[in-house]
């Protein structure tokens, strides 16, 4: 097939997206794809309007790629893409909107509450409601935000304003939710609607405090351990709820859901990533390879459902 791959993009993200984009598109040049690569930026959307291929393949991370807008665009050009639509995209980017979709249908969540920039001009008016509402330590950070960029883990008071500023440097809406220690583990999850499955739970042992964007990307900055040393009964119910929380958003072809397992044992969900990290080396890739798919063998996965779904 003819494919074209977006990656790049505008966000915080974007060098993490490059990455991505590489091992993309040399996994499907390896398959005998005929690829189309794309550098994405909104200032060169015609490049997008003058596409003739038959797939696009969305590399992109974080805002304008991972939130609906790009799959909108596609979808009025009737151009088939890799991966989950509109509604399911900006749904799993808002991470307080998917919260009150998952704890309404009974998949634990951490208390939490947002604050929008245009209601809370003050910065320590907001600080002001926190203090009340949460004891500390608890998590500030952007409701639309990828990577845990502008993120954080607030364990003394004078951290709170700065929080907030930083936060609302990459998002006008903030959400403040309780902190929930525990160890971290991430269940991806493939197949077409209605037929998706999970594959091996992975845990993070990240080198830091906790997940944050150096352990995620740079050399050695996390351990993963796939399948999870976690025992039957939490891995089933990791797998079940992950794949619960992908269908409640209308998630398509491939995602991949974070989960905190607290001192009781409980399963609080984070949040689902619609267009995962996708390097050859990205949690994704790593549980695949446990079931005995390749990197190459994995992105084809994705472009032979994206085609079936085509042809429905």
């Amino acid at each position: 097939m003819k494919i074209a791959v977006l990656y790049g993009g505008t966000s915080g993200e974007r060098e993490v997206s490059l990455s991505t984009g590489k091992g993309i598109i040399q996994a499907l040049k390896n398959k005998g794809h005929d690829v189309v690569d794309i550098d994405f930026t909104p200032e060169k959307l015609d490049e997008i309007l003058s596409l003739k291929v038959d797939l696009v393949f969305l590399g992109l991370h974080g805002k304008h790629g991972e939130d609906g807008k790009v799959q909108g665009l596609l979808d009025m050009l009737e151009i088939p893409y890799v991966g989950s639509g509109v509604l399911a995209s900006a749904l799993a980017m808002d991470k307080a909107k998917s919260k009150q979709i998952f704890a309404n249908n009974g998949i634990l969540t951490a208390k939490s509450k947002t604050y929008h920039r245009t209601h809370h001009n003050d910065h320590e008016e907001i600080a002001s409601d926190i203090r009340s509402s949460f004891t500390l330590p608890f998590v500030i950070k952007p409701n639309q935000e990828g990577s845990t960029l502008g993120l954080t883990i607030v364990k003394e008071d004078k951290q709170i304003v700065p929080a907030i500023q930083m936060a609302l440097n990459s998002d006008s809406v903030i959400l403040v939710e309780d902190y929930v220690g525990g160890r971290e583990v991430t269940v991806p999850v493939v197949g077409s609607q209605g037929d998706e499955r999970a594959l091996p739970v992975i845990e993070i042992i990240p080198k830091n405090d906790y997940y944050d964007f150096d352990s995620k990307y740079q050399p050695g900055g996390s351990e993963h351990i796939v399948p999870a040393e976690i025992g039957k009964a939490l891995t089933e119910k990791l797998s079940a709820e992950a794949v619960q929380a992908h269908r409640l958003l209308g998630c398509d072809v491939y995602s991949r859901v974070d989960f905190i397992i607290n001192d009781k044992q409980e399963t609080i969900i984070l949040e689902v990533n619609t267009l995962p990290g996708m390097t050859p080396t990205s949690l994704f890739p790593d549980s695949a390879q446990v079931i005995g798919w390749s990197y190459d063998d994995l992105i084809e996965q994705f472009v032979m459902l994206s085609f079936e779904n085509k042809r429905k």
